[in-house]
């Protein structure tokens, strides 16, 4: 197979991310069926030095930081994040180089047989494009010999496909309520699902947490024999400086302080590289080489394309993947403190299984004008939804029926003083990424 062949074969087999509400039980994550897809690999899942990130928000930018300090720190470093921006192989890197697209078609050739085996058996039903991919990454890594393993959590936790892994690490990032068809209607429940990763006598570092998710985070580790680190108490940190292209913070972690500049803008992300720090820690604990200066270098080179990001300014245009209530409050809360702008243009859209109510209630201080849309993505909302969602807030929107037209329409009537937002998912983000990107390079042929 070519790359593309491999892609469409990866992506012929049922995709919970294009499918809203999947009942998230065994029967549908089965995490016996990706034992009997390694097996035949020689359990590549095995062996490696791994940390395991899990949560609500914040998991993947926790993933890079960790990722881009053990590089730092000189070892060979795998990435494997969720869901992608453009392309399906930004989802596994190493050293931060996304995989070929050679070794990728190697890779899915060479498991398309014994993909085939278990599906034919179906012994604890069919392997899914997630499971899959999941496969390969495991198999990569292995392939490349990876000094280290860090690993994000597709969905939940502790039926994820990536949950086959034995961590040394294992992080819960911020857990707020989102998938709640899914995972759970309370924070607890969903906390429970996420503390799912956490393996007997690991190490468990935890954001911030509400009491709820927290008791829960706790006694599971109780239960596991795990020692649990707590930023925000065990780990602490303090915001020293910054602007638009970076911020400054101390933290005070177990073993000294360190003081770090980081290139992603938004409070919460200082937390995040708190818990990214308090991860790597824990690894100095467990015997791996990393310096004051390896942290430095490391968080100071991370990249997060899609979060809090500023594609041009004169307008300013920001884009932000927030896609359930509370990372929506969060944004809004970063956009005015770090923006002077006279009026702010928000252009929406969404999953049709998020909470689109509690997204629209904390923008409506913020915006002066919402555009709502849809990306081509199969789980977007359709815009009657959001229409009808806005207005029982009382705030009347304008449609345009893609993002494309929607960020050109905000971009001909804002004014260089005003502010453009593009948010609600990574989909609709992805989409204005690349507009603009298309609009820069025509730009330059010119």
């Amino acid at each position: 197979m070519n790359y593309r062949q491999a892609e469409d074969y990866i992506l012929s087999f049922t995709d919970y991310e294009k499918i809203p509400g999947i009942a998230y039980t065994s029967a549908n994550y089965d995490l016996r069926r990706m034992e009997r897809l390694l097996q035949p690999l020689g359990n590549p899942h095995l062996g490696t030095r791994t940390v395991h990130i899990a949560g609500t928000k914040g998991k993947g930018s926790s993933a890079a930081m960790i990722s881009q300090v053990l590089i730092a720190a000189g070892y060979k470093t795998g990435l494997f994040t969720s869901p992608h921006l453009h392309s399906l192989r930004e989802r596994i890197r190493i050293n931060s180089t996304m995989i070929s697209e050679a070794n990728f078609a190697a890779l899915v050739t060479e498991l398309k047989p014994i993909v085939e085996k278990v599906n034919k058996e179906a012994a604890y039903g069919e392997l899914t494009t997630f499971e899959i991919l999941t496969a390969i990454v495991f198999a990569y890594f292995k392939n490349s010999q990876v000094d280290f393993q860090v690993l994000e959590v597709g969905l939940g936790g502790r039926l994820d496909a990536t949950n086959v892994a034995k961590a040394d690490v294992c992080v819960i990032t911020s857990i707020s309520l989102d998938h709640t068809e899914i995972l759970g209607d309370t924070v607890a429940k969903i906390a429970a699902e996420k503390a799912g990763i956490i393996k007997p006598g690991c190490i468990v570092v935890s954001s911030p947490q509400v009491d709820e998710a927290a008791k829960v985070i706790r006694q599971v580790c109780q239960q596991q024999g795990a020692r649990l680190i707590q930023a925000g108490k065990d780990i602490t940190w303090q915001k020293t400086g910054g602007d638009l292209h970076l911020q400054a913070l101390t933290v005070q972690g177990k073993t000294g302080n360190y003081h770090l500049a980081i290139p992603l803008l938004g409070d919460h992300q200082l937390e995040n590289a708190a818990t990214a720090l308090a991860a790597l820690e824990a690894l100095v604990c467990l015997g791996a080489k990393i310096s004051a200066k390896n942290m430095a270098q490391g968080f100071s080179q991370v990249s997060w394309p899609g979060r809090l990001q500023i594609l041009s300014r004169e307008p300013m245009v920001v884009v932000d993947g927030a896609h359930n209530a509370y990372s929506m409050r969060k944004l809004v809360e970063a956009i005015k403190n770090l923006f002077h702008f006279d009026k702010c243009f928000v252009i929406f859209g969404t999953s049709c299984d998020k909470d689109i109510l509690g997204m629209a209630r904390e923008l409506k201080s913020l915006a002066d004008t919402v555009i709502v849309t849809s990306s081509s993505h199969p789980r977007a909302a359709s815009i009657s939804v959001l229409v009808e969602e806005f207005a029982k807030l009382d705030i009347k929107v304008d449609i345009i029926e893609n993002v494309s037209k929607a960020l050109s329409q905000a971009l001909a009537v804002a004014q260089k003083t005003d502010l453009i937002l593009i948010t609600g998912s990574l989909f609709v983000v992805a989409e204005a990424i690349d507009y603009v990107t298309r609009a820069m390079a025509a730009d330059v042929s010119r």
